[in-house]
């Protein structure tokens, strides 16, 4: 629905203090008034850029969540716990309660309860707000990041990842390597691996803490864990009696030779890292619109590092440049290149295509 429906349905309550946030001039009375008052208020070409010129950071990431999410109607404990979300960098009492928040984009007009039985307890954000937001809010990111020249030299991994999930089952066909008491491979294996990759990582070193971005990314480099999870996942390996070997349905995946969409890996990484970055798909989607052409990684690091919760020991910069430009980067969705200024980065076409949702789609 979009904002003129809701506002049919809302109460003159929620509109007279729509109405008095942005200061209409109406009959306060007058429901007729105060809707078409609030639609061309709203509806200004102003009122978006002003709007989100004026919030905050944890408001914008507030909005920013709703906008990604796929659900149409909220509960009123989802929208405190996005509210809670937002507010990671915010020292306890000093901007309110979450639910003071929720309050306040009630009465912006951006969140009206159901007009059913069924919904009257759940939130629903207008549609057509939200599309204006997003298409603002891109622009508005967009201003903050650093144009670059094509670099001399630059590398892109286009479908290779795909290519070397192949590789790495036939590996395990042919040799069913030794795993260790922790349920890992030996390095020796490891390395096996790398070696018949098209693209090889250096292997893990000693110490340091690695949780949160998959069950294998404990024990193996990220791209290859990014593999092996999936490989996991559709049940093509096993893990039974310290031997990795292939199952049926692996054998049978292998000798149909035939390469796994690049979007289905793309999904699964996206789910795979959900619990360490929960707004990562929004996160591509802005790197996708930022960086449409040669761009520096530190305006973008600048530009959206602000959106980023820290994840233990990984601050917003790290996140983004090592676990998400780095796994774009496996995915073929970008290319990285080394310019005057450091390093840079450009989408590819299949990268900008994959990184719009698919609730944008609809």
């Amino acid at each position: 629905m979009n904002l003129a429906d809701m506002l049919t349905y809302a109460d003159i309550g929620q509109l007279t203090a729509i109405a008095g946030r942005y200061e209409c001039e109406c009959k306060r009375n007058s429901k007729h008034d105060l809707i078409q008052s609030i639609l061309i208020t709203l509806g200004s070409r102003e009122f978006m850029e002003s709007h989100i010129r004026g919030c905050t950071p944890e408001e914008l990431r507030f909005l920013n969540t709703l906008l990604f999410d796929e659900r149409s109607h909220f509960s009123l404990e989802d929208l405190l716990a996005a509210a809670r979300q937002a507010c990671f960098d915010t020292p306890s009492g000093k901007s309110g309660s979450y639910r003071d928040m929720v309050s306040r984009f009630k009465n912006g007009g951006w969140l009206f309860t159901g007009a059913s039985q069924q919904s009257r307890y759940l939130f629903q954000v207008p549609l057509d707000l939200k599309n204006r937001f997003r298409d603002r809010m891109g622009e508005h990111l967009k201003e903050g990041i650093t144009p670059s020249p094509e670099p001399a030299m630059y590398r892109g991994e286009g479908d290779l990842l795909a290519g070397d999930l192949l590789l790495f089952l036939r590996y395990v066909k042919d040799n069913e390597p030794e795993l260790g008491q922790e349920g890992a491979l030996y390095k020796r294996n490891q390395q096996g691996v790398m070696n018949a990759l098209q693209i090889a990582e250096p292997l893990l070193g000693k110490g340091g803490w690695r949780f949160g971005y998959g069950r294998a990314c404990e024990h193996y480099p990220p791209r290859f864990a990014l593999l092996y999870d999936y490989a996991r996942h559709r049940r093509w390996i096993s893990e039974e009696g310290y031997r990795l070997k292939l199952t049926a349905i692996g054998e049978q995946f292998l000798e149909e030779g035939k390469s796994e969409k690049l979007m289905q890996l793309f999904s699964f990484w996206l789910r795979l890292y959900k619990g360490a970055i929960p707004n990562l798909p929004s996160l591509v989607y802005w790197i996708s619109l930022s960086a449409g052409r040669w761009v520096t990684v530190a305006s973008l690091s600048e530009g959206l590092g602000w959106l980023i919760k820290p994840f233990y020991y990984d601050d917003a910069g790290a996140i983004l440049e090592q676990r998400i430009l780095r796994m774009m980067l496996h995915l073929g969705m970008i290319r990285l290149g080394e310019g005057a200024e450091g390093p840079v980065v450009m989408m590819t076409p299949w990268g900008s295509e994959a990184a719009v949702p698919k609730l944008l789609l609809k």
